[in-house]
């Protein structure tokens, strides 16, 4: 139809009935169409290229409900424009109490494998792997040596806070979109004061390369702005890794990568304990523990990039050091550390994956090296904890059979969702 279209248009410029002038002038012109026609659609094998999808926020009729008898966040939804109101403290999610037991759903745990010299081992199968969950060994139920595709979602934090380093995070976002495999599913995301879906979960590049140069610095409303960080995380994990929002985790290898300063303006976190944890005062308030809690429940890594300075006293040493105890604490504090990067380091500790940082020589490269690394070598082994067991947080250990020359990272604990 383009192509008869173009055409007409030539054959009426010639018309020697019309002005000489106006001849030249579409002649030229519907040769150009023409032309550009034919080469458009040898080009695309005259199919439309898809447009991209508009951008749609998580926030927009959350459900934030913190139930009465577990203790626990659960999400839903309400008609879009209707805001949650978490802070509401009357009866709704609450339950009569009773016997409390763990919501039985498979476990899934990331590792990595390496050789005494520390390079990545592949090639191992399911009966290599042994798993425990608080020292009592599990059969491996699940398996996966990396032949599904991985999911990795980007979140960008667009807040007026990291202007100065803002071109430097759209370039770190395109360098990790080129070192993933192809089959592997990128989702993109943008935040300030609220979060933006720019991309579900795709492996078409070309849509991945207009969702970041779409993410622009958020300056609109006044109550969208600010820095919602762990929000925005916990928005990724329950609309992006689950099934169903508060349902079971989607199986396979996931991770989220975040590149932000690590100053969140939403959870009031502090160096006292408490501020990450749920009040009695506003019971409905997401928490730093309820990200945690999300996180860990859905098998999904964090890899951070921050474009602070890393702080001196945070080394790798100490952060191996540390591995087994939360790290926010009034030691770290007189060591020089911030609360807000020490938050971020947290959450690498409990749900597995690394930090990053910006101004290191040769760190975003080299993060961008071991992020595909690991994705391409992982084994992803799933259980089933026991009936009887607790809700709350178990530790892990992944062991390989009859090779003590080999070890497995993974992250050290994940939290069991109640089931009241």
């Amino acid at each position: 139809m383009h192509l008869l279209t173009a055409s007409l248009t030539c054959r009426r410029a010639v018309n020697p009935a019309g002005p000489r002038k106006s001849q030249g002038v579409s002649v030229s012109v519907g040769a150009a169409a023409a032309l550009f026609l034919l080469f458009f659609q040898a080009t695309l094998g005259a199919q439309e290229q898809p447009k991209p999808p508009k951008p749609r926020r998580l926030d927009e009729g959350l459900i934030l409900r913190r139930n009465a008898a577990t203790g626990e966040i659960r999400v839903s939804r309400h008609n879009a424009g209707e805001l949650a109101t978490e802070d509401r403290a009357d009866g709704d999610g609450a339950s009569v109490p009773g016997t409390i037991r763990v919501r039985v759903q498979m476990v899934e745990v990331s590792a990595n494998v390496h050789s005494a010299d520390g390079a990545q081992v592949a090639g191992l199968a399911r009966g290599d792997f042994r798993i425990f969950e608080d020292g009592t060994e599990h059969d491996v139920a699940y398996f996966d040596d990396s032949s599904e595709p991985a999911r990795v979602a980007l979140l960008l934090d667009t807040s007026p806070s990291v202007l100065r380093e803002w071109s430097t995070l759209q370039g770190a976002a395109r360098a990790l979109a080129a070192g993933l495999a192809p089959r592997d599913e990128v989702a993109v995301l943008n935040f300030a004061g609220a979060t933006r879906l720019l991309l579900p979960f795709s492996s078409d590049r070309a849509q991945l390369a207009r969702a970041i140069a779409a993410a622009e610095l958020q300056q609109g409303e006044r109550s969208e702005l600010g820095s919602e960080i762990y929000r925005s995380v916990f928005l990724a994990v329950e609309t992006l890794f689950r099934e169903q929002a508060g349902g079971p985790p989607r199986r396979g290898r996931k991770a989220i990568v975040l590149l932000t300063d690590g100053q969140d303006s939403g959870l009031g976190l502090g160096w006292v304990p408490a501020s990450a944890l749920p009040s009695r005062e506003r019971p409905h308030r997401l928490t730093f523990e309820d990200v945690c809690r999300s996180l860990t429940s859905a098998g999904v890594e964090v890899y951070v990039v921050s474009t602070q300075n890393r702080p001196v006293a945070m080394t790798e040493a100490w952060l191996a050091e540390n591995h087994e105890k939360p790290l926010v604490n009034f030691v770290a504090r007189e060591k020089g550390m911030p609360h807000y990067t020490l938050y971020l380091a947290e959450t690498v500790r409990r749900a597995g994956g690394r930090l990053y940082f910006l101004r290191e020589t040769g760190s975003l490269a080299g993060a961008w090296t071991a992020l595909a690394e690991n994705l391409r070598a992982q084994y992803t082994l799933g259980y089933y904890p026991s009936s009887g067991s607790a809700p709350g947080w178990h530790s892990l250990r992944v062991g390989i059979r009859d090779r003590p020359d080999l070890r497995a990272t993974h992250r050290s604990s994940y939290y069991a969702p109640a089931s009241p």
